[in-house]
């Protein structure tokens, strides 16, 4: 027998909707349809149906990513991630606890037996646009365990069957 060991990491956005950044008049420029742009490059245009367009969408300026594993990974503090950069920056954190799992199997004797990484998406509900909110990373790891007479039992009975099917004569 061995034991498996079944690993979660979960990586979700933890945006707290109480706080709201100001910018100052001079880091900040107004749009044609009066409002202030937070996001500079973003579209000016409101979507029917929402508050803001992209370009003054508080929400998404002030939207925060934070790990809330156990590992030593990245975002262990809350920190911003625009919502074009969200896809890349949330994968490549997922990847972060992917390598960690492959690393504590070989440190341990184990052999990685699957690691799977889904993505979160959501939509802002100020300006509506899409953003990655999260991940989720899970990994199954196998461990031999020698201490259990069981699987010392086994491999006992493995050699005995595999003793004699080969044969080497010379002639």
């Amino acid at each position: 027998m061995s034991a498996i060991i079944t690993g979660y990491s979960g990586y979700g956005n933890s945006y707290m909707g109480g706080y709201q950044t100001r910018t100052g008049a001079a880091g900040a420029a107004a749009s044609e349809s009066g409002g202030v742009i937070v996001n500079p490059g973003q579209s000016t245009r409101v979507s029917p149906g929402r508050k803001s367009s992209p370009a003054e969408c508080e929400t998404c300026k002030s939207r925060k990513y934070q790990d809330g594993s156990d590992e030593m990974v990245s975002f262990k503090s809350a920190a911003h991630i625009p919502p074009q950069a969200s896809a890349s920056r949330v994968r490549a954190h997922e990847q972060e606890h992917v390598s960690n799992a492959y690393s504590q199997a070989a440190r341990k004797n184990g052999q990685v037996i699957s690691a799977s990484v889904a993505l979160k998406s959501a939509v802002c509900p100020e300006c509506g646009r899409s953003y990655v909110a999260g991940g989720t990373t899970t990994t199954r790891i196998k461990y031999p365990d020698e201490s259990n007479p069981y699987t010392r039992n086994r491999k006992s009975q493995d050699a005995l069957s595999l003793i004699g099917q080969n044969l080497d004569m010379a002639v």
